[in-house]
């Protein structure tokens, strides 16, 4: 990991996490980039106003993140915080976005001019999104991975196995979670995870770092029993692979599915009960 950029508000618990990941020693020699962004104002008056605040929200970001001031760099911007964000990810070269996020789902997000869900859905870097009502934000120790054939959930793990290889007596939780049509409705079962070749493939590539692990392959709904688990296996980051189905002509426009709710990475972005990592392959 060489860039991280911080999106900071001002509010919630983006600063938090910043400082849990920069307690990892790969994330230690990464650059950077704190961004606060003041949206276009009406008056001359008005935009003076918000550029003396987000100066000091800024400079109160920085002393509080206590960070090698060689490694750090403050930007702030003008415009629509949603478009601007995209663009200094991209200007920097980001391989990581942090981001507040208040867990608005689907129309309502959009409706709501919700900043992170349009950079989930537009950017093509790895996003970690942070909800601004977790109480706290817990040293990472166990992190979950969701499973499946796509490059990007290769990334996750990829991304998960660099964080855990450094970090004494943590874990990796491993889930390859399956639809069963022969099951009853909300029937919850656990095929055998020996025997998941996706699972397997996995949990080689764990040993070869050292890392340990536990797999999980549970029958369900997918996002509700990945954000089961995650609850009940007291995680603190979950990873998820998050592919970009839509045809070339149209990366510049949101995914539908996402816009409406109906994908798997945006109700994992709602319901889980912890930071969530949501990976991307750029094409």
């Amino acid at each position: 990991m060489e860039k991280i950029l911080l999106a900071d508000s001002g509010t919630g618990n983006t600063e938090a996490m910043l400082k849990v990941l920069m307690d990892i020693p790969v994330v230690q020699r990464a650059k950077v980039s704190v961004l606060h962004v003041v949206p276009p104002q009406v008056s001359a008056e008005a935009m003076a106003s918000k550029w003396e605040t987000g100066g000091k929200t800024l400079a109160n970001a920085i002393t509080s993140l206590n960070l090698d001031p060689t490694r750090v760099t403050a930007m702030l911007r003008e415009g629509e915080p949603k478009d601007v964000v995209c663009q200094v990810a991209d200007e920097i070269d980001a391989s990581l976005i942090i981001m507040g996020s208040r867990g608005l789902r689907g129309l309502k997000a959009i409706l709501e001019n919700s900043v992170s869900q349009y950079v989930f859905q537009l950017a093509a870097r790895p996003m970690l999104l942070v909800k601004d009502d977790l109480y706290s934000i817990r040293p990472i120790k166990r992190i979950l991975v969701a499973l499946n054939k796509s490059d990007s959930a290769q990334q996750g793990l990829s991304f998960a196995l660099s964080l855990l290889r450094d970090i004494p007596d943590s874990e990796l939780i491993l889930v390859h979670s399956v639809s069963n049509l022969k099951a009853k409705p909300f029937d919850q079962t656990s095929p055998d995870p020996n025997k998941d070749p996706i699972l397997q493939a996995a949990v080689a590539e764990a040993k070869k770092y050292g890392v340990a692990y536990k797999c999980v392959a549970p029958e369900g709904k997918a996002g509700v029993r990945i954000c089961q688990l995650a609850e009940s296996m007291n995680v603190n980051l979950l990873v998820l692979g998050s592919p970009d189905r839509r045809p070339s002509i149209a990366k510049g426009l949101p995914d539908l599915d996402r816009l409406v709710g109906e994908s798997l990475s945006d109700y994992v972005r709602v319901y889980a009960p912890c930071p969530v990592l949501l990976t991307r392959m750029a094409d």
